[in-house]
């Protein structure tokens, strides 16, 4: 992505009553003072800019505000409601913002001081203190609003101090909305063609650039062989320096194949940068063309790495897989290739793997590079890396084709667990799911999805439901 575009920038809108500064001494400095509160909290990492709108009081200065919030491009909109406010105060900043907007109801304390409220002589100032708390009051009144002018909003309600699992919840939406920026400003390449016969993979890229606003660029097998023939020797033995940091290398795997993937994985690099990619997914036979025969069959360490480095790459010509990948990624998950393996009926686990590229961040130890005479279902043959997930929690997630919205996202959390994996060259794991194995199976199956997913490490269904609200995707998590 470009860098220019990095920052997630956060409109902050306070919203007050104009009416009641006269009226109630200190209130609107007080209030300001909360959100200032807000502002430090939003803005506490470089990955953010917060344009602050003020507290805006009156409709003159929300349609100011609102046209503030187009000139500063911002990617979502935050109405910290202080006190009671009227309707006609946010609506045209909500109107004219044009993007995602979270309601947050914030008390600064968790309770009024009853006693100590009650002993007050004046009751102006008691009514003052009281509006202090009133957050709560206006948020039916603006949500009847928005709701029937269908326009999309979010709620965070809690104390301005002390309160985890409130501004948790915030965490998780402006999480949300860097991630759906992240993918409307990445670009998607394409290399090669689908694996003849598997229909569920085929995917329309004209929803895909639509939906997720991701550029899809195609770039030929035959760039990626010639940039492979400009790699020096030196380049190479570099690269397998790096192979031997950054893999266990088997004793098996010859400097000869070592060589040729590191070629490989230096040109990759290179048409990685060539054409600004933030994601890959690629397939491609190449029979009959010895010379791109020999760069397909080379590419699983260098992909690996590629995956590991923060540009996902998805085996099979997966274009909804990579997306999941990527989206996984960047919630700092990880987002590696699988499918199912096989099921065990005896632990009630599911064994789940890809061959090809690896995610070498979740690997519970150090990816193993072995040697393959046989590529199942492909051409060639050559190197490929064996890995199991680190052990805990895991989140499942597959980019789903929807009828309604386009896409839809389908989560699943559950378990990598120790024990024994098929030594084979691949991924794999044992996964244990809250509806056992037969349960999981039909139910994520029940969902269309195509037969592979994106796997990460942690527990990441609430990060992965604000995305598809922020995105307008469907969402459905079976566990």
């Amino acid at each position: 992505m470009d860098s220019s575009f990095r920052q997630l920038r956060v409109g902050l809108a306070g919203l007050g009553l104009e009416t009641y500064w006269p009226q109630f001494e200190k209130l609107e400095e007080r209030l300001r003072g909360y959100l200032d509160v807000v502002r430090e909290r939003v803005e506490g990492n470089d990955r953010r800019i917060v344009i602050d709108l003020g507290l805006i009081d009156s409709p003159p200065k929300a349609i100011k505000a609102g046209h503030l919030c187009r000139l500063e491009d911002i990617d979502i909109l935050l109405v910290y409601i202080t006190t009671y406010a009227l309707s006609s105060t946010i609506l045209p900043v909500i109107q004219r913002a044009k993007v995602p907007v979270v309601l947050l109801n914030l008390q600064p304390e968790a309770a009024i001081d009853y006693a100590l409220f009650n002993q007050m002589t004046s009751r102006t100032a008691m009514t003052g203190e009281w509006l202090a708390y009133c957050s709560s009051c206006p948020v039916p009144e603006i949500a009847n609003v928005l709701r029937r002018l269908d326009i999309p909003f979010q709620q965070v309600t809690g104390v301005l101090q002390d309160d985890p699992a409130c501004w948790d919840d915030l965490e998780g939406w402006l999480t949300a909305a860097e991630v759906a920026k992240t993918l409307s400003h990445s670009r998607m390449g394409l290399m090669g063609h689908y694996y003849s016969g598997m229909l569920d993979l085929a995917t329309d890229l004209t929803q895909v650039s639509g939906r997720f606003g991701t550029h899809v660029e195609m770039v030929e097998v035959d760039q990626l062989s010639g940039l492979r023939r400009e790699v020096t020797k030196p380049q190479t033995a570099a690269k397998v320096e790096e192979f031997h940091s950054f893999f266990a290398v088997d004793e098996e795997c010859s400097l000869e194949e070592l060589e040729r993937a590191a070629t490989t994985a230096v040109a990759l690099d290179r048409m990685v940068a060539n054409n600004a990619l933030d994601m890959l997914a690629y397939y491609y036979m190449g029979s009959g063309v010895a010379e791109n025969e020999n760069t397909m069959s080379s590419i699983i360490l260098g992909t690996s790495m590629l995956t590991g480095g923060g540009v996902p790459v998805a085996g099979e010509y997966e274009v909804k897989n990579v997306l999941a990948m990527k989206i996984m990624d960047e919630l700092g998950a990880g987002g590696s290739f699988t499918e199912y393996y096989a099921m065990d009926f005896n632990e009630d686990l599911v064994l789940m793997g890809h061959d090809g590229p690896g995610h070498p961040r979740i690997a519970q130890n150090k990816i193993r590079v072995r040697p393959l005479r046989v590529y199942h279902g492909k051409v060639g043959h050559g190197l490929s890396v064996e890995m199991a997930v680190k052990y805990g929690p895991v989140t499942l997630l597959s980019v789903v084709e929807d009828k309604e919205k386009g896409f839809s996202l389908l989560v699943a959390e559950g378990e990598s667990v120790a024990g024994p994996i098929l030594e084979i060259g691949n991924t794999n794991s044992r996964y244990r799911f809250s509806l056992g194995a037969r349960g999981f199976v039909e139910a994520w199956s029940a969902r269309g999805p195509a037969h592979h997913c994106a796997i990460g490490v942690g527990r990441w269904g609430d990060r992965l439901r604000k995305i598809a609200t922020l995105m307008n995707l469907g969402f459905h998590q079976v566990c």
